[in-house]
Order: structure tokens, then C-alpha cells, then sequence
């Protein structure tokens, strides 16, 4: 999962691209990277670390001249944490340079990386995004739309792409429209981002999603839109509204927050916790679930755990005191309010389990007389492929177990899940215009290469 934010026709491009990609860092904390292009050339700034990180000396912005510029935020899921995979990345094309940030996943990238090796290619990452410009550049056309149109007919899986070439910017994404792609609008200025938050901190205006299958090319003169793949049923991921997602954006139509209130209102009435004293979330992907599960549980909502909002990623510790030590230093319980009270966990899904494990230690530890756990989701069971770091069945705490099995593991008095049809109902569209592959195990867009065994014993959506 990535964010990415282009900004075409503004003189202050660079910046408006900086700007995006904070109100996006949710979306992607290992890296960012902005480049800008001044109609004859592109100049590149990125790093890996928050974007306050990378963009801590002001001067930076000296060097990126130019009235369009693109922006990446990296969260790793094809390529490890590298400085070299920080997009956006950068490649001579001969005549002219061309950038590219990608948001998701490709699916058929080992056959599509085996041909390009067979054909001479060189890879200077190792991720799934330089596929697309080597297959760009091996196609004829007469202009880069050209190029890139018959580039993407030969990609299956998750994209919201930007490119950025000297004179415009490409914006495309997959026939499913399985990431969130939007485009605004900022006076004579044009904007794309993978969410509507982005648009908001800029001042612009919404103006409408990218389509699936959809390519735009903006230019100082304007833009034109066209279809260059027929689109399919949409697959929007279920999980973007569920945690990625920044609860004050818009995405595939509809509002986070009041999907995230729907989900805690519709775990409420499946699962109630009528003994429960006090109602608290996970901060923060859980708190407007647990607004909704206290409106309609009447059970009152407390701030139970503070969150330290300036802790990013932790390594791994050496030692097992310390590994257990580490949740502290993201969260702390308000002592006066879980003492002696039996405490509702809001959360909005399990993966591994580990973190929900120690959290519910540490509200014990606080002086809780019992905790219950209610998840605004359906149990994690399958690993994603489009842009979801999932990982295998074996590592899902959910993969292979029953939820009295998981609720043994995180040690708490009871467990409930949201099941997957009223998280679909909670949507109030068409529920099969959503990938639910992680917790159906039905896989929209099949893989392909070494995985197809792997996924070939799962269902597969018709």
C-alpha cells in the first residue's frame, strides 16, 4: 500500500506534492520521494522515513523547480525497504526522462520480469513498478499516452499509476478500481491523489474518481480522458474502509467515517457485550467504530489508551522483555478509566495477533475485571496480493483457527468478529463491487507465475 499526489500546472508544484503526501503519510511510512519537471527536465528528491524526515531541510525545494510534480509515499509489499525502491522512481528513456509512483500490486510480474530479463533488460530496483516502464519503453506509439496505453494492456492486478514526463502527467488505474484514485481541482491547477484528504489540505476541489480503466493525460493546457481498458466488475478493497483509509476522506463514493460508524453500529447488534462497563477503541483506525458500537450498545464510550502518535514503525527487539516492553511505546491505558470495569476493545481487525495480545495484558495490568474484544471486520484468513502486507495463512492468527482458539492466544473473556455480510452491508452498494480475497479467500484477479498453486486451491470469484 502506497499514497501517491500529482500536481500539474502550479508553480509551486513541488510543494502542493509535499503537502499532499503529509496529509497521506498514513498510507506509506518507509519512504518518500517527490519529483518535479521544469518542461525540459525532471529533478528528484527522496529518502527513506517519514516525509518530515526526508523533507526536514526547506532548501530541498530550491531544486525542484517546475509547474507539474508527482509524490510517493512507500509502504513495502513487491521489493523490500530499500533506498533504491523509494519512489517516485526515474528512468532515462533516451529522448527524455520519466517518473512513476505506483499504488498496488501486480500479479503476473514473474513471467512479465523473466521475458524482459530474456529481452536484455536491466533492473535497478526490485520492485513490480520499474516492470511498467520497461514494458513502456519497449512499446511503439507516437506519443507517451500511446506508449502507455499498450504498456498497460499487458498488467494484471492492482494500480493507481502517475507518470510524470517533462510536458504532462499520465494518471491511469486497473479495470477493477481496486485502490482509491481521485482527481481535484485548485483554480486552473489539476490534482491527483489516492485520497480525498489530500484534496482537502490543498484547498482543492473533488471533481471526481479516475475510473477503472481509465487513463487521463493533463498538460499546462488542460486534460483529455480516455477508456484504454474496458472495465471490469469493481473490486473495490473492502479493507481500505476498514483500516487504511484516513476516516475524513471519500473513497469509492462514500465517506470512512460513516462506513467505520456503520461497522461499529452493525457489531453492536451481532455481537453485543451487555455486561460490558465501558466501551474503548484501538486508536485510531477503531475510533468512529467505537462511537458506533456505544450509540447503539448504550454502553458509554471512555478513552481507555492514548496512542503516541510520534512513534513510527519499531524495530524488532533482542530480547523477549523488551519485545514485550515495545507496545508501550505506542500505547498507554488511562489507568482511572479501565480499573475495576469490564472494558469492550473496539479494534478493526486481527493479523497476527500480537499486538491485540499485549494490549489486553497491559488493560489487565491496569486493573480491568474482564475484557472483551469486538473486531469490526471478518477474521483475516488469506494473505492479499494487491497491495495488502497480508502474510501467509500460517502467520494469520485467524488463518487456520477458530475464533475460541484465538481468543485462548490474545487472552480475553470474549472474541466476536463483524461477519462479512453485514461488513458488506455497511457499504449500502452493490457488495459485489468489493474484493473481500482476505477474508473469503476469493480472489478477483488470479495469480500468476509461482503463485499459481498457491492460489489455485482457494475459490476464485466468477
Amino acid at each position: 500500500m502506497c499514497g501517491i499526489i500529482g500536481i500539474q500546472n502550479n508553480s509551486e508544484a513541488a510543494m502542493l506534492a509535499y503537502m499532499g503526501l503529509y496529509a497521506q503519510q498514513h498510507r506509506g511510512q518507509e519512504g518518500a520521494g517527490v519529483v518535479s519537471s521544469d518542461g525540459v527536465n525532471l529533478h528528484r528528491h527522496m529518502g527513506q522515513g517519514l516525509v518530515s524526515d526526508v523533507f526536514s531541510d526547506p532548501n530541498v525545494f530550491d531544486g525542484l523547480t517546475g509547474n507539474s510534480a508527482i509524490g510517493h509515499v512507500r509502504y513495502s509489499t513487491t521489493g523490500n525497504s530499500d533506498k533504491k525502491n523509494v519512489g517516485p522512481l526515474t528512468f532515462n528513456m533516451g529522448d527524455y526522462y520519466l517518473s512513476i509512483a505506483h499504488n498496488g500490486n501486480l500479479v503476473n510480474i514473474e513471467d512479465l520480469r523473466m521475458d524482459l530479463q530474456e529481452e536484455g533488460a536491466l533492473f535497478q530496483t526490485s520492485t513490480d513498478t520499474e516492470i511498467i516502464i520497461h514494458l513502456i519503453a519497449r512499446e511503439k506509439g507516437n506519443n507517451l499516452a500511446e506508449k502507455v496505453e499498450r504498456a498497460l494492456q499487458k498488467i494484471e492486478g492492482a494500480y493507481s499509476l502517475l507518470l510524470l514526463s517533462p510536458n504532462e502527467i499520465i494518471a491511469a488505474r486497473d479495470p477493477h478500481g481496486i485502490r482509491p484514485f481521485c482527481m481535484g481541482k485548485l483554480q486552473d491547477t489539476v490534482v491527483f491523489a489516492s485520497e480525498t484528504c489530500a484534496l482537502d489540505l490543498l484547498g482543492a476541489e473533488y471533481l471526481r474518481d479516475v475510473q477503472p480503466g481509465e487513463m487521463i493525460v493533463a498538460s499546462d493546457d488542460g486534460f483529455y480522458s480516455k477508456t484504454i481498458i474496458a472495465p471490469l466488475q469493481s473490486k473495490h478493497c473492502i479493507f481500505e474502509y476498514i483500516y487504511f483509509s484516513r476516516p475524513d476522506s471519500k473513497i469509492f463514493g462514500k465517506s470512512v467515517d460513516k462506513i467505520r460508524r456503520q461497522f461499529g453500529r452493525k457489531l453492536a447488534k451481532e455481537s453485543p457485550a451487555n455486561t460490558g462497563d465501558i466501551v474503548i477503541s484501538v486508536p485510531d483506525s477503531s475510533n468512529t467504530c467505537a462511537l458506533g458500537f456505544s450509540s447503539e450498545s448504550d454502553i458509554k464510550h471512555e478513552i481507555g489508551l492514548i496512542r503516541n502518535h510520534y512513534v513510527g514503525r519499531t524495530f524488532i527487539f533482542p530480547s523477549q522483555r523488551l519485545r514485550d516492553l515495545s507496545v508501550r511505546l505506542k500505547f498507554n491505558t488511562v489507568k482511572g478509566v479501565v480499573k475495576d470495569k469490564e472494558v469492550v476493545i473496539i479494534d478493526d481487525s486481527i493479523v497476527r495477533g500480537t499486538t491485540l495480545r499485549k494490549l489486553t495484558k497491559l488493560i489487565r495490568e491496569s486493573g480491568a475485571k474482564k475484557v472483551h474484544v469486538r473486531i469490526s471486520s471478518p477474521p483475516v484468513r488469506f494473505p492479499c496480493f494487491y497491495g495488502m502486507d497480508f502474510p501467509t495463512v500460517e502467520e494469520l492468527v485467524a488463518g487456520n483457527r477458530e475464533v475460541e482458539e484465538v481468543e485462548k492466544i490474545i487472552d480475553v473473556d470474549s472474541l466476536s468478529y463483524l461477519s462479512l455480510d453485514e461488513t458488506l452491508q455497511s457499504t449500502s452498494q452493490d457488495s459485489g463491487n468489493y474484493c473481500t480475497a482476505c477474508f473469503s479467500g476469493e480472489y478477483p484477479i488470479a495469480m500468476k507465475g509461482k503463485n499459481d498453486q498457491e492460489v489455485s486451491t482457494m475459490p476464485s470469484c466468477p
